[in-house]
């Protein structure tokens, strides 16, 4: 019996161009998901597809069309972003998906402190009463967001107090995903998707001194002070309030949960978050004297 195609979300981006690859180099064979097909990688086993918003429903199910496995990358952060995965749900199984893969995050619940971790919960719920089989992965903060969160000024900022963050690396978790899409004998469960250690925002701001050679320091805001500090940037209310809550999730602890899941699933170690460092230069960039 020939292995079931695998349909990728996002494949064009950070997380599901990983996952396609990966899934490549294994032999499968795909459907990549993009809004911009003409920027996806060609790979061997893969076939591009444009894509579309989760709202449209028709072209969803035509996106996905002869997938037997889909990898969901959740939809950007909206107002109705729920209701927009249960359409693209929907959408998947009217086309003839058997299986979902869905990438949520670490701590989601119906009142966890993150806001768009509720969005998570809810998308997770939605998928389990489908009865189709699925696996959610909850993973942690990007540790590549650590030094894309670290303004030019060197200043790390936000309402994470002395809180700590189980950081994960973006290969970390396409290998997770490549592992799960390939073996369905995961179906049911709902994985935590974590780096090896969690760190404070101090710790991440001294490591990051270490690699740039500049001083690079920890801004503890208030709440009220992480509000105003992005307000310049006309962002929706919901938008704002998830940046915020991000940082809030870790002064709470939701976030500095450590999992035993990339090394049981990938035969490998998590990457450190300066071991992420080391791989990616250009992530520290904007940060180097003279930059």
């Amino acid at each position: 019996m020939a292995e079931a195609v695998i349909a990728v979300t996002g494949a064009g981006g950070g997380i599901g161009g990983r996952v396609a690859r990966r899934l490549a180099d294994a032999g499968a064979t795909t459907r990549l998901v993009s809004r911009r097909p003409e920027a996806l990688p060609d790979l061997a086993g893969a076939t591009a597809v444009r894509g579309t918003d989760y709202t449209d429903a028709a072209g969803v199910g035509a996106a996905v069309a002869g997938a037997g496995v889909l990898f969901l990358v959740s939809a950007r952060e909206s107002a109705n972003r729920v209701r927009e995965h249960a359409t693209a749900i929907d959408a998947a199984i009217e086309a003839g998906v058997g299986r979902i893969v869905y990438l949520s995050f670490l701590g989601a619940a119906a009142d966890c402190t993150f806001t768009f971790g509720r969005d998570h919960w809810h998308t997770e719920q939605y998928l389990r009463a489908t009865g189709v089989p699925f696996v959610a992965l909850r993973d942690s903060t990007y540790a590549s967001g650590l030094p894309a969160m670290t303004g030019t000024d060197g200043v790390l900022r936000g309402p994470a107090g002395d809180g700590r963050v189980s950081a994960v690396t973006p290969d970390d978790i396409a290998a997770v995903a490549t592992a799960v899409l390939l073996d369905p004998s995961h179906d049911g469960q709902v994985l935590d998707v974590t780096g090896p250690e969690a760190i404070t925002l101090a710790e991440a701001a001294a490591t990051l001194t270490e690699f740039t050679g500049r001083p690079v320091t920890y801004h503890a805001e208030t709440e009220t002070e992480a509000y105003e500090s992005r307000s310049v940037y006309g962002a929706p209310d919901h938008e704002v309030a998830g940046w915020v809550t991000s940082y809030l999730a870790i002064a709470t602890g939701e976030l500095s949960v450590v999992a035993d899941t990339v090394p049981r699933l990938t035969g490998h170690p998590a990457q450190s978050f300066p071991d992420f460092l080391r791989a990616n230069p250009d992530s520290y960039a904007h940060l180097l004297p003279g930059a």
